[in-house]
């Protein structure tokens, strides 16, 4: 077969090429987030309060879903660097096997576990009803997600990333077009409310999902998948979950931070609560290019690792480094010069206003140091050192952060608990240089 861009392409035009367009995707998702919101808001404040609600559910199933696919996407681009074509296409077939059983395990979920997920949150019925509607549709219908992100990375594993870029944008587009038609009842549909906006986003899901399966088989030659004589190769997917697994894990645990960093918050006022929910809403647009670079870059150095192509490994390095943090940089500038503007788009009140313009300030200190240690956490994950990162997040999010934000909340100034997500990132940048250094003399060093 013929080389792979991924092998003769100069880096730099490499890294942009298969970068861009994941990371305009994930702007767009961004965006979708933020309209969503604004939509749901409308029916009412118990409704919101619902929907916001079911962020652990939602952001568990994704963390299966692009953690199961990270595994499956590093393995494959190592694989097809290695010109090992079998195996490539023995990854891709178990990769839809997981998907099913990904979706398996959130329709369970959706069936009997919601009223029990919602009590244990309030005792309000109204919310409690809201949320069972949208997250029951959100979970029965989970398989447009599962079907999107694992092809998608399929996609992204052989370079053929300005696709997803197509899928991605095509889902959210259906979502926020749907969203009024089908919580208000426009055009002549029903009026289903907080039941419209979940059918909103499983149809985008699923219309994406289905685009991205028929891009694989008309454009991704690299990869065949035939599901006839496919086999469930435990070996494989064990080999999957070796480096996915870090990878939920380090999604999921995004979740407990969030819920500790509310209780701590709200001890002071319900408005320093929801300033931490615009600065999640705001920052998504700095970290989500970030993120899509990340995904850009796996697949490069997994390929040229399995190629052994060791200054290739080490230019997409460097580059990814760098470009990571001018995005922060960047990200960094504006929420130092026009945070009042920032949280004006979220019609702040005055209070909110003197809490979140000097936390957007203090957190955002925290940007540069991350950018380089996300794109040093794309390095561990395409060597099949998913661990690294998962131990860093790990660290940062619970053992630092949020113990460090409950004891700078005991003087009783807010304004304190903020130093607490600067203060982890430092300690991440510490754990990242030494797992760095592990890195280079353990396997860089071998390709010599």
């Amino acid at each position: 077969m013929e080389e792979n861009k991924m092998g003769v392409m100069p880096v730099n035009r490499l890294i942009i090429s298969m970068s861009l367009p994941i990371m305009a995707s994930m702007l767009v998702q961004a965006l979708y987030n933020i309209v969503d919101s604004i939509f749901v808001a409308k029916i009412n404040e118990n409704a919101l309060t619902a929907v916001s609600m079911a962020f652990p559910i939602q952001n568990l199933m994704i963390a299966v879903g692009v953690g199961t696919a990270v595994g499956v996407n590093a393995l494959l681009a190592r694989s097809l660097g290695g010109k090992d074509y079998k195996k490539v296409n023995k990854i891709a077939e178990n990769a839809v096997f997981l998907v099913g059983f990904s979706y398996l395990l959130f329709l369970f979920v959706g069936l009997f576990l919601l009223d029990l997920f919602y009590r244990s949150q309030t005792d309000i019925e109204e919310i409690i009803l809201y949320g069972k509607q949208y997250l029951s549709v959100c979970c029965c219908l989970s398989f447009g997600v599962f079907t999107q992100v694992m092809f998608e990375r399929l996609l992204q594993a052989t370079g053929k990333t300005i696709y997803t870029m197509f899928t991605q944008g095509v889902g959210a587009l259906v979502n926020i077009i749907l969203d009024p038609i089908m919580i208000f009842g426009l055009l002549g549909f029903p009026k289903m409310g907080v039941t419209g906006a979940a059918v909103a986003t499983v149809t985008g899901q699923i219309v994406a999902g289905i685009l991205a399966v028929w891009l694989n088989y008309t454009k991704n030659h690299e990869v065949r998948i035939c599901m006839k004589s496919a086999r469930v190769d435990f070996p494989v997917i064990r080999q999957i979950y070796g480096i996915g697994v870090p990878s939920i894990i380090m999604q999921a645990i995004g979740s407990v931070m969030v819920y500790g960093m509310n209780r701590i918050l709200i001890s002071f006022t319900a408005t320093a609560t929801a300033v931490f929910g615009v600065y999640f809403k705001l920052q998504s647009f700095v970290f989500m290019p970030v993120f899509g670079l990340n995904s850009g870059i796996i697949p490069i150095i997994a390929y040229n690792y399995g190629a052994k192509n060791k200054g290739r490994v080490l230019d997409t390095v460097r580059h990814s480094i760098v470009y990571a943090m001018s995005i922060m940089v960047l990200g960094f500038l504006v929420f130092q010069t026009i945070p009042a503007k920032l949280l004006q788009m979220f019609n702040a009140s005055d209070t909110m206003m003197a809490i979140g313009i000097p936390a957007l300030r203090i957190i955002s200190l925290s940007f540069i140091l991350a950018g380089f240690c996300i794109a040093c956490g794309s390095v561990f994950q395409a060597l099949g050192r998913s661990v690294y990162s998962m131990v860093v997040s790990v660290a940062r999010q619970l053992v630092v952060l949020l113990p460090a934000a409950w004891l700078l909340s005991l003087p009783g100034n807010v304004n304190y608990v903020w130093w607490a997500l600067p203060i982890a990132e430092l300690m991440s940048l510490a754990m990242t240089l030494y797992f760095m250094v592990r890195v280079n003399r353990g396997i860089l060093s071998e390709l010599d």
